[in-house]
């Protein structure tokens, strides 16, 4: 079933349900997807097309809850943290990170990097493997480390 066949159908268990951060982040992402589509003039996206919509959106709401945290709006963070328990639930099962290493170097040995001036053939690659198991500026941070030493 595709991600956005999922939410629809979680919406309207939420809608019955009266849970209202999961109509809020549910919604949200359904339009994310929709513009998406319109975009594009497809019927239907890519599960990675979808998994990067929903990806963006959690990083959204990461982002605005640090700052509401920063600015002391506990109201408005809380609020975001339950969106993002919401969507985290339709996220793949992140790495770890002994794993994340081990699949960057199995990466590097695949792209036969050698120094960081490989660096953008190993990310090239590993973001497109591990999308959705680790965020970019993990990957990256790691790539970094694995190369340079």
């Amino acid at each position: 079933m595709s991600l956005e066949k999922r939410i629809n159908e979680d919406m309207k268990k939420a809608m019955k349900a009266g849970d209202k951060a999961a109509m809020r982040a549910l919604r949200a992402v359904k339009s994310a997807i929709q513009l998406a589509k319109a975009e594009k003039g497809d019927s239907a996206l890519p599960p990675e097309r979808e998994l990067a919509i929903l990806q963006k959106q959690v990083k959204q709401r990461k982002d605005s809850l640090a700052i509401y945290e920063k600015e002391n709006r506990p109201d408005l963070a809380q609020k975001e943290a339950e969106e993002i328990a919401v969507l985290e639930r339709y996220l793949p099962e992140p790495l770890s990170e002994e794993a994340l290493e081990a699949e960057l170097r199995r990466i590097i040995a695949e792209v036969g990097a050698t120094s960081m001036k490989d660096m953008g053939k190993v990310m090239g690659k590993a973001t497109k493997e591990l999308a959705g198991r680790a965020d970019g500026k993990t990957i990256s941070a790691k790539v970094r480390e694995l190369l340079s030493a």
